[in-house]
């Protein structure tokens, strides 16, 4: 029997778990985080990642978790601008059967993944640890630390799906290669909202400045997003200083959860597979977050390379890296583009970024036809 490794259990590595065992394979999952995350952090679902999940089992389970009726409410200070339904003219077809973003807390999409993994009798391993590894023409050898100690496994494959500043990336000595924007610097969080509707994404888009609040679906919670800032640290005051000052309505942020600091990285691996070791997700490309795309791209590498090895071919294992690094790249542009027009506070560079949501940030029209 074929065993893998992944380390990693956000939405990367979930999907590709939850791939290898419906396909019979012996997988492990493994986190060095001592408990499940509950921040939103990506919460757009994108059509192909829905398809994605169709074909995993759970995609009824991701919808009801979520909600497609995205509608971007633009302002300027207190007054309304326009309402946009990014995707009401769309109708399902057969082979279009999700038809726009699905938005959802990231926290509900790997829960709906361990619960589908724990059906195949395959469970996250928190608080464990990957130290080293070494390979060779066979297997890989990885010592893992815990609570329970220090064990030695052997393995068919390594997968890292440990996030953009990857070990296992390093330990392999794969270039990063792209760069961090230090002056692109956003703050986000989880906050709980008074004073706004919860049935669209408020947006302030203007002056050089942007506040973006968004209802997180069957939650009590918002995700709170604001760029530019100065040297505050992510704080309930900080995010209510900024509300006050741009928006001039009387909206009140309390209970947060999750309070953090987002720098732009634009970094692509130069390489997705050193012998049986492979990279997927933010440990082989990350982001800018306008468009939902990191996650996105993530967890369709996982889907492009769980069938692959479950294969165990080398010559299909190879077509891995060929296939998903030009979309990897393709993702890097698009999410480039988009992210430039909204961080630059441009009321209608951003109303185009909204028009083109219905086409390239989808990812239908990805394919390999020419692989």
């Amino acid at each position: 029997m074929i065993t893998v490794l992944v380390v990693g259990a956000g939405p990367t590595g979930l999907t590709l778990a939850c791939d290898l065992a419906r396909r019979g394979l012996s997988v492990r999952i493994i986190d060095r985080a001592s408990r499940f995350p509950d921040s939103s952090r990506g919460k757009g679902l994108q059509p192909r990642s829905i398809e994605v999940f169709d074909d995993l089992g759970v995609a009824e389970q991701i919808l009801q978790a979520g909600t497609q009726n995205v509608v971007f409410r633009h302002y300027e200070r207190d007054r309304v601008l326009r309402d946009v339904a990014l995707y009401g003219h769309l109708k399902p077809a057969p082979d279009v059967p999700y038809l726009g973003t699905l938005l959802i807390p990231q926290w509900a999409i790997e829960r709906v993944l361990r619960a589908r993994l724990a059906e195949f009798g395959v469970r996250v391993e928190l608080g464990s640890e990957l130290t080293e590894f070494s390979q060779d023409d066979t297997a890989v050898s990885a010592t893992i630390v815990s609570d329970r100690g220090t064990e030695r496994v052997e393995v068919d494959y390594l997968v890292g799906c440990d996030g953009g500043k990857s070990g296992i990336r390093k330990s392999l000595g794969v270039r990063f290669e792209g760069d961090t924007n230090a002056t692109q610097v956003m703050l986000c969080g989880d906050v709980e909202v008074d004073g706004l509707s919860a049935d669209a994404w408020h947006q302030w888009l203007g002056d050089g400045h942007i506040v973006l609040i968004c209802p997180l679906p069957g939650t009590k919670a918002w995700q709170f997003q604001a760029s530019p800032i100065d040297d505050s640290p992510p704080s309930l005051e900080t995010f209510q200083r900024i509300v006050d000052e741009r928006t001039g309505q009387p909206i009140r942020l309390s209970n947060p959860t999750w309070l953090s600091t987002y720098r732009i990285n634009i970094r692509v691996a130069d390489r997705l597979r050193v012998g049986r070791v492979f990279l997927a997700g933010d440990s082989a490309h990350v982001h800018p977050i306008a468009g939902g795309l990191g996650m996105n791209t993530g967890i369709q590498d996982a889907y492009n390379l769980g069938w692959k090895l479950a294969s165990a071919s080398d010559c299909l294992l190879d077509t891995y890296q060929e296939e998903r690094l030009p979309i990897a790249e393709w993702t890097l542009r698009t999410s480039s583009r988009s992210s430039a027009a909204v961080l630059s506070g441009s009321r209608e560079r951003s109303a185009g970024v909204d028009a083109g949501m219905t086409d390239d940030v989808r990812q239908l029209g990805l394919h390999y036809r020419w692989s």
